[in-house]
Order: structure tokens, then sequence, then C-alpha cells
């Protein structure tokens, strides 16, 4: 696949209507040619005490003067276009966006998803790969990352692995 927009979303809680941020990578003739990252006030607005403690270090006091999910799709949406979408477990990105979508009455594109995870195990032998996250398929891989859990950074290293991969 030589065109997508890979993209990454954080929770607040365990709702999948939760998101507290997200980021996206434009890829077109398989080069990184624009970044996308915006927090999210989360619907609910109440988080997971271990959820910004252990994964993603975001706190209500970063969330609390952002827009809503809904004005930042529209600024997304615009940014991805008509270009299919990549992520790395792709059921927990599509879920919270789509659940997310309906929460806002917002019509998802279907613009087609991919899964990089799914691509990882059918290409990469067990063996080789201690396990299919995120950081170990970039380490297999040689894809340098850092941050895991920012949805920028993981955004960016999905592009890379679809880029690798797919």
């Amino acid at each position: 696949m030589n065109n997508f927009v890979a993209i990454d979303v954080e929770t607040a809680n365990h709702l999948p209507t939760s998101i507290c941020a997200i980021g996206a990578v434009k890829v077109i003739d398989q080069r990184i040619v624009d970044r996308y990252y915006h927090l999210v006030k989360p619907e609910p607005n109440w988080y997971i005490r271990r959820f910004s403690e252990e994964i993603h270090g975001i706190y209500p006091k970063d969330t609390d003067s952002q827009p809503c999910f809904d004005e930042v799709w529209s600024e997304l949406s615009e940014f991805i276009g008509t270009l299919p979408l990549v992520a790395h477990n792709k059921s927990f990105d599509e879920r919270c966006i789509r659940a997310t979508c309906r929460t806002y009455q917002i019509d998802f594109p279907e613009n087609g998803f991919y899964c990089t995870l799914n691509k990882a195990r059918r290409e990469i032998p067990r063996q080789l790969c201690t396990s299919y996250s995120l950081p170990n398929v970039c380490d297999f891989l040689g894809i340098p990352f850092s941050n895991h859990h920012n949805a920028l950074a993981d955004a960016e290293a999905c592009a890379k692995i679809a880029i690798s991969l797919l």
C-alpha cells in the first residue's frame, strides 16, 4: 500500500467513546508527508487513574479545555480525505472511532481500514518476534520507536510498519 493514513487513539477510561488523544500520519508514495495530533475532551469526561498514570500520561487538566471529538474529527477528516486508514490493533482504534462517531452523530468514513498487527502476525514467524505489540514489531523490523502510548508516536510507528509490511 503506497498511500494511507496511520491512526492511533488513546482513551481516558474503558469506554470506547472516551478518546482523549488522536494521532495520524499521512503516507503518500510510501513516504511520511504530514502528521496530525490533538488532545480531545473525552466523552464521558472522566479518567481511570491507571490509564493516566501508567499508560499514556494524559490527565483531565490536559483535556478539560480541549475541543470535543466532533470538532477534532472535522479537522482530521480533511487531513484523511479519501485515503484508507491503518492502525496497529485496528479492532481497538476502529471500535473507538466508530463508537465516538455514533455518539456525535458523525458518519464514519468508508475509506477502508487495515491492521498492521494482523499483518505482522501473518508475516513474522512467532519464534522471531517475542510478541506482536507495537514496540516489539518495531524492534523486529529495526524501526526506532519511543514514547509508546503517545498517539502521534504510535501512529508514526504504525505508518513505518505499514510501509514495511503492507
